[in-house]
């Protein structure tokens, strides 16, 4: 049984179907809702440490493999991204950057402040150059979870609506009073599974998001400052950075902005401002955009940046798949060809280890 149907749900379900184990789904909202919905469906590789390198390079190329014979239906787009460095000290970060990734098979390409504009005519002047990550890419999560839940259903997974009030030996107790049986629960549903394993190390980080009219062409590339680095992994207080998204529609997303301890999902005006602001000082052009509509979303962030995929260390029969933070769309994939791969007893493609729960031993992650 799977707790969640957002993409991390989804994925898992469409993974497990396929091993021939017996899948329910139970959701409490629409498919693909809360942070999937909310998310920039940047399909990104990042390489802050090995193990989310290996996790998200692999991913990228399910995606790959999942999108490439129909993109349309997922509203996929190989748009690349440019890792945007806007002086010395950042022009270094990127070249450190193109290393690890060229030596893990990765295409990227420096470019000068020349090449840089040459891409992206609409950067301010006086940016130092980047770094063009090719195979970087975009999906609509909702879409995307969506498709692979029905295949999991043509698989013959089951869903069923509503919400999981608790675990319990023999499955899940709804709010309804009524009691779902399975032998393995898999919590999977973002910054919501504290609620029901309150020793969780997650945390939820708020995230405010901007989509404009359609305005096609003026930007083709995924846009990421380098600073965004260190304001992703930050361990307290707000910020924000500079990341730019061009949809296949022609309208833009803008992001993006990082809060801890905000559980309150409501648009916060003054984060908001210097969110814009931010982008506007990398983008001019973005101030003088039409804005539709402005939205949040809380990330489920663990305490060491790495998801949690797995058995629980002290629960039996309940297993993980939470704490993916900004990269779930990335990494749903690949955490789901995990999770499937330790459940049939298989080897799975990348080594599990440093995903596992069991990490977490120390931290007393206890059963409550």
């Amino acid at each position: 049984m799977i707790v969640g149907a957002g993409i991390i749900g989804a994925a898992c379900a469409d993974a497990l179907a396929a091993e021939g184990l017996a899948v329910t789904v139970v959701e409490r909202e629409a498919i693909g809702s809360g942070a999937t919905a909310a998310g920039m469906g940047h399909l990104v590789v990042m390489d802050d440490n090995p193990a989310e390198l290996a996790l998200t390079s692999y991913s990228l190329a399910l995606w790959r493999q999942l999108a490439g014979a129909d993109p349309a239906a997922h509203e996929y787009s190989g748009c690349g991204t440019l890792w945007i460095a806007a002086d010395d000290e950042e022009m270094a970060a990127a070249r450190t950057k193109q290393t690890i990734l060229r030596a893990h098979g990765i295409p990227c390409e420096m470019l000068d402040a020349a090449a840089l504009y040459a891409h992206e005519r609409q950067l301010r002047p006086g940016l130092r150059g980047g770094l063009r990550v090719s195979g970087d890419a975009i999906v609509y999560p909702p879409k995307s979870a969506a498709l692979l839940l029905a295949r999991a259903q043509r698989r013959g997974a089951q869903v069923r609506e509503g919400q999981v009030q608790a675990i319990t030996s023999h499955g899940v107790l709804l709010a309804d009073g009524s009691e779902l049986h399975a032998d393995r629960v898999l919590v999977a549903n973002g910054s919501a599974s504290v609620q029901l394993l309150p020793e969780l190390p997650i945390w939820p980080k708020k995230g405010h998001i901007v989509i404009t009219d359609r305005y096609p062409g003026l930007i083709r590339h995924q846009l990421v400052e380098l600073g965004y680095i260190k304001s992703a992994h930050a361990a307290s207080g707000d910020s924000v950075a500079f990341n730019l998204q061009p949809r296949p529609t022609g309208q833009l997303l803008i992001g993006s902005s990082r809060q801890f301890d905000a559980a309150d999902k409501a648009v916060e005006p003054a984060i908001l401002g210097r969110m814009l602001a931010h982008a506007a000082s990398f983008v001019p052009a973005l101030a003088g955009l039409n804005a539709l509509r402005c939205w949040t979303g809380m990330r489920a962030a663990s305490s060491d940046g790495l998801p949690l995929l797995g058995p629980h260390p002290s629960r039996p029969n309940v297993w993980l798949a939470t704490g993916h933070e900004g990269l779930g769309i990335t990494t749903s994939l690949a955490s789901a060809q995990l999770l499937a791969a330790q459940m049939a007893g298989r080897p799975a493609q990348i080594p599990v280890t440093p995903y596992l729960p069991a990490r977490f031993r120390q931290l007393g992650m206890q059963h409550a």
